[in-house]
């Protein structure tokens, strides 16, 4: 049976792992002129193609004058473009330019080469321990942190 002093050690690694990524991250972005935060939107645009600004607030769950501010930063710095709505005059839509593509591909190439450094020489065993051990936890998390915002905790 596990201790109550071993579930802190756990937490603290996975914690602490948390923070290492974290920090690699913005260290990595800021190399080239971008916050966590407006790497989220170039990730989205990636994957969605051009958005209006409402869309990519939908989905990343911001409020529309915080993606306003991101886009923003993003146009000064090439990374995006605004151009009208082909169908609704009342928006735009974001894109990638050609800088924000080549960002956006680095950040996909980088994630490999992440996932290969950190998991190429973990016995078959330790990787699918790992794997389970964390869907198990993010099951748990996203269970409390669901029942926190309906008010049920």
């Amino acid at each position: 049976m596990r201790t109550a002093e071993q579930h802190g050690i756990a937490l603290g690694q996975v914690l602490e792992l948390a923070v290492l990524l974290n920090d690699d991250m913005a260290e990595s972005l800021a190399r080239d002129d971008l916050t966590v935060s407006r790497a989220r939107v170039l990730w989205a645009l990636r994957h969605q193609g051009p958005s209006t600004q409402r869309v990519l607030a939908e989905a990343l769950d911001v409020s529309p004058r915080n993606i306003t501010g991101l886009v923003d930063a993003l146009v000064a710095t090439g990374f995006v473009t605004r151009q009208r709505h082909p169908s609704d005059r009342r928006a735009t839509l974001v894109s990638l330019t050609t800088r924000g593509d080549r960002m956006a591909t680095q950040m996909v190439e980088g994630r490999a080469q992440l996932a290969e450094l950190l998991f190429s020489r973990m016995s078959d065993e330790e990787f699918d321990g790992l794997v389970g051990g964390l869907a198990a936890v993010l099951v748990r998390l996203r269970e409390e942190l669901s029942m926190v915002r309906e008010g049920r905790r």
